[in-house]
């Protein structure tokens, strides 16, 4: 007489052959909770003018940028960006970083958009874009009221709280002249040598996070 067939080795299988998955998909979700920002935190620059800027930053006002900002503060990207824009009585440019192949790696990932809810008031701080969906490494500060800049869906993302007026004295004398794709291409090492006065950020860090609003 054949024994009984049982269904416990193939249960048992089917249990250990889905393991895995449950594994990896709580894997995923670790690394997208690493990936999003605090509610609310605050950015230190040192800059190279001595001077020291305290910058608040907001989740819910752009949760895309912010996530992508926090990442590139934590992962030291903007430690010796250059300000390579500097127009007076309107912006304050930088977030190149300073070596090429670092660059690439978050130029070739643009992020989506967030809609506009907080306005280029002067000190708040937003990603510079080249159309629609292109936000990558690149920030500005708003040196003046730049509210016609919220139409063109600039989403302001924070503040500077303390020190705006180490950003106001950033050396202007080369104003917009500074070749990008240059910069792109060549890093600091272009920057240095053509234009040795160019201030720029010596380290930024986080100094304090809170999980909720």
């Amino acid at each position: 007489m054949k024994a009984p067939f049982s269904f416990l080795p193939l249960l048992v299988a089917a249990l250990f052959a889905s393991t895995p998955l449950v594994a990896q998909d709580e894997d995923a979700n670790i690394a997208e909770e690493a990936k999003q920002a605090p509610a609310r935190f605050k950015v230190i620059f040192e800059l190279s003018n001595d001077g020291q800027v305290e910058i608040e930053v907001a989740r819910k006002l752009a949760p895309l940028g912010v996530d992508q900002f926090y990442q590139l503060v934590q992962s030291g990207f903007y430690n010796e960006c250059r300000f390579f824009r500097v127009v007076p009585d309107f912006v304050v440019q930088f977030g190149i970083n300073g070596d090429p192949e670092v660059q690439k790696k978050w130029k070739d990932a643009p992020i989506k958009d967030d809609p506009v809810v907080f306005s280029n008031r002067k000190g708040t701080i937003c990603f510079a874009t080249s159309g629609e969906n292109t936000r990558t490494s690149q920030l500005f500060i708003n040196l003046k009221d730049n509210e016609n800049l919220d139409g063109l869906g600039f989403a302001a993302f924070g503040r500077v709280n303390k020190g705006l007026k180490h950003i106001e004295a950033i050396n202007d004398e080369y104003g917009q002249t500074p070749n990008q794709g240059l910069i792109q291409d060549q890093g600091n090492e272009y920057l240095t040598k053509e234009f040795p006065n160019m201030d720029y950020i010596k380290k930024a860090y986080v100094v304090e996070k809170k999980e909720k609003q």
